[in-house]
C-alpha cells in the first residue's frame, strides 16, 4: 500500500491524501498505488500541500499505518508521552489555535 503525506499550507499540520482531499487523520489516507507521484504534482501546482511525499503503509485492525517509524510518530504522535498523542477519534484533533 502506497499513501501521500506532507503538511498543510495554512496550519503546517501532518496531513494524509484522502483520494479526493487531505485529513490530519492517517485512517483517511487512500491507497494511491502508483499514482502517487502524479496525484502529488497536481496537488503541488494547487498549492494545496507542502513538502508532500509517497510512502509505504499497511492496513492494520488499528487502521491504515505507515511503513516507517518516522512516519508514524508523524501520523500519532509523540513516542514518550501516550496522553500527548494526536487521538483521530477526537472532533477537536486539529483545531489549533494560531
Amino acid at each position: 500500500m502506497k499513501i501521500i503525506t506532507g503538511n498543510d499550507l495554512k496550519t503546517g499540520a501532518v496531513i494524509w491524501w484522502t483520494g479526493q482531499d487531505w485529513s490530519i487523520h492517517v485512517e483517511d489516507a487512500a491507497d494511491v498505488g502508483d499514482h502517487g507521484e502524479q496525484i502529488l504534482a497536481v496537488e503541488d501546482a494547487a498549492l494545496r500541500v507542502n513538502g508532500g511525499y509517497v510512502i509505504d503503509a499497511e492496513r492494520t485492525a488499528e487502521g491504515v499505518r505507515p511503513a516507517h517509524i518516522k512516519d508514524r510518530i508523524r501520523a500519532l504522535g509523540p513516542t514518550v508521552r501516550p496522553d500527548l498523542t494526536l487521538k483521530p477519534a477526537d472532533p477537536n484533533a486539529g483545531n489549533w489555535v494560531i
